[in-house]
Parts: C-alpha cells; sequence; structure tokens
C-alpha cells in the first residue's frame, strides 16, 4: 500500500510533487558521456540519479516527474522502472533537443495543477541532509518560490545571490560573476508555487540559447517572493570528474 504523505492535508489533499531534471549534454564528463547520460553514472554503488529520488522520499515527495532526453529514457526504466522499487511513482517527459533547465522544466505543465507547489531537483545534484524541513518552511510559505543556499570555497562557478543588508533578502542572482557578491551559491533544489510556468513561458533565451533557471529564479526575486534557506551539510553537483569522484567517496556504502 502507499504511503499516505504526512502532509498533504496542509495542501487541500494534494501531496508535494517532484519534478527531477535530468537531461544535459555532459558536457564536462565527457567521454563518459558519449556512452551514457550522465545521472546514470555510478556514485557509490548505484547509479547518481537513485541517491536523488531517495532523497525526495525521505522527504515525504512520493509523485516525481524525470524529465530526459529521449536517448537517455530506456537506461532510466531500466534503473528505475515505475519508482515500485524505490517506493515512489515515476512519471517520465522527454525533451527532445536541449533547451536549457527552464525549457527542460516547462515540460512538467500538464502534470502540475495550476495552483500546485511543487519541488525541482537538478540530478546532478547530492545532498547530505534531509531535505524535509526545507519542504516543509515552503509549504509555510504563502507563494512565490525558494532556493537553498550553500556556502562555497568559490562561488565563482555557480549562481551566486546578491543579499540586501537591510533585510537579507536575495535582490537577484548573478550566475559565474567574476566578483561574487556573496560567499554562497545557488544549489539545483528549487521550490516553485503552480504560477513559475507563466514565469516560463515569458523567458527569453539567453546568448547561449537557453532558457535560463536563473532568470525565472530572478523574476521571483524582482517580485520579492523569492526566499531561501541555507544547506549545512554537505552538497555537490557531481557534474565534473573531481566532484563526481568526491560524491563517491561520499556516498560509498549508502544505501538509497
Amino acid at each position: 500500500m502507499k504511503e499516505e504523505d504526512p502532509l498533504a492535508s496542509e495542501q487541500g489533499g494534494n501531496a508535494l510533487k517532484a519534478v527531477i531534471l535530468a537531461g544535459g549534454t555532459g558536457t564536462r564528463l565527457k567521454p563518459l558521456t558519449f556512452w551514457t547520460n550522465k545521472h546514470l553514472l555510478p556514485v557509490g554503488a548505484y547509479p547518481m540519479i537513485c541517491y536523488g529520488v531517495a532523497k525526495l522520499r525521505e522527504a515525504g515527495i512520493r509523485d516525481i516527474v524525470i524529465v530526459t532526453g529521449r536517448s537517455a529514457l530506456g537506461g532510466f526504466a531500466d534503473v528505475l522502472g515505475s519508482g515500485r522499487d524505490w517506493g515512489v511513482s515515476l512519471l517520465y517527459r522527454v525533451q527532445e533537443e536541449a533547451g536549457g533547465i527552464a525549457q527542460a522544466l516547462g515540460l512538467a505543465r500538464p502534470v502540475i495543477e495550476p495552483r500546485e507547489k511543487f519541488a525541482v531537483l537538478l540530478g546532478d545534484n547530492l545532498f547530505e541532509e534531509s531535505l524535509l524541513p526545507f519542504r516543509e518552511r515552503f509549504e509555510r510559505q504563502p507563494e512565490g518560490a525558494m532556493v537553498l543556499l550553500k556556502k562555497v570555497e568559490d562561488p565563482r562557478r555557480y549562481g551566486v545571490p546578491v543579499l540586501l543588508p537591510e533585510d537579507g533578502r536575495i535582490a537577484r542572482i548573478e550566475e559565474k560573476p567574476e566578483q561574487p557578491p556573496s560567499d554562497f551559491c545557488v544549489t539545483g533544489l528549487y521550490f516553485y508555487d503552480g504560477g513559475v510556468f507563466d514565469v516560463i513561458d515569458k523567458i527569453i533565451p539567453s546568448q547561449r540559447g537557453e532558457m535560463e533557471i536563473t532568470d525565472v529564479n530572478n523574476e521571483y526575486a524582482r517580485r520579492g517572493t523569492l526566499a531561501y534557506a541555507e544547506v549545512q551539510g554537505w552538497w555537490t553537483d557531481a557534474g565534473t570528474f573531481e566532484s563526481l569522484e568526491t560524491a563517491g567517496k561520499k556516498l560509498k556504502g549508502f544505501l538509497p
């Protein structure tokens, strides 16, 4: 029997859903990604994608949409199937061509109700701590979006928040700045209200031809409805050989 979501009553009986974005070309992990999607590469004893699914399940999220490319679809189905063995229910959506994270997120629109809150996880982002407190915090938030921040040694590699000195709110997020405005970076776990799809509709592709998730978050920041929480435990985006090796060591022996 499928477990009941203990927080479902707070959403009028609708359990929180999540979208895992697991497409992309994995450029930084070539030549490994010539043959497989990076989210199917081994981390510890399991493919990378399994840890994201397990973390969302731990947070009480049972209904998950995975967005990936057509060529990788069979690999995800082989590893995860319907999600039954992982205690979740999986639905797959296909991103026919690379168009950016925001474009991939837009493919989940048919699965999300117009006023429904949900979580979005980049499939190569691995977290040590439970995601449940972040979920609970966002569900108490009246509207808008929430991002998770982490203090890092070199924020120039990431999206970096500009924090307002008077109240600590996020004024905007700068992508890979040469002079970082803070020591924080934006990790790859986001929470949105159902209005995010209307925001995506208005996003203009960047110079590299992609619809950027930073532009989505900056629209919420402009409205004053972008909240944040700080990650205390270790976190990595396992998208480089160095971070992939680090993740493997951290998760050695861990059973999702």
